[in-house]
């Protein structure tokens, strides 16, 4: 595995407004990306694996793979914004994203979900959602300093 890079809960806190706001846009574009497959859907009975213009594609159905196309891919490059921020996506659908972090000298996930207000939870690396612990007052002084 290669070296990431790890960060305080402070420096992750510190990146939130920025992270909660390329979230957010990110959930948009999924439901719009959605509306988008459901109208392909009607118009074809199924909605294709890709994107490319086929023969006997109307010039609706063309006109929204294209969009399409552009959607997807902007979707993509704004989850590549947030991973440069140093984030890990863990879940697009919901915007749930980890930062390596330390616990007791530990290497574990700082867990953040769209949301919630601060980082409030970590977890063990080899650990889910479902396994995320609170980040309490105790281990947050110790987190900080």
């Amino acid at each position: 595995m290669p070296e990431q890079e790890e960060f305080t809960l402070e420096e992750v806190n510190a990146k939130l407004p920025e992270l909660r706001a390329l979230v957010a846009a990110q959930l948009s574009h999924r439901a719009t990306i959605q509306d988008k497959l459901a109208s392909l859907g009607e118009l074809t009975e199924e909605i294709p694996d890709d994107f490319g213009v086929q023969p006997g594609d109307s010039s609706a159905v063309r006109a929204l793979k294209a969009e399409l196309a552009i959607l997807v891919s902007a979707y993509h490059r704004g989850w590549q914004e947030v991973e440069a921020l140093g984030a890990v996506v863990k879940d697009p659908r919901i915007g749930l994203v980890d930062f390596y972090g330390r616990v007791d000298g530990k290497l574990v996930w700082l867990c953040w979900k769209y949301g919630e207000e601060e980082v409030a939870y970590y977890h063990a690396l080899d650990e889910g959602f479902s396994g995320r612990k609170a980040i309490g007052q105790s281990l947050r002084q110790r987190l900080l300093n």
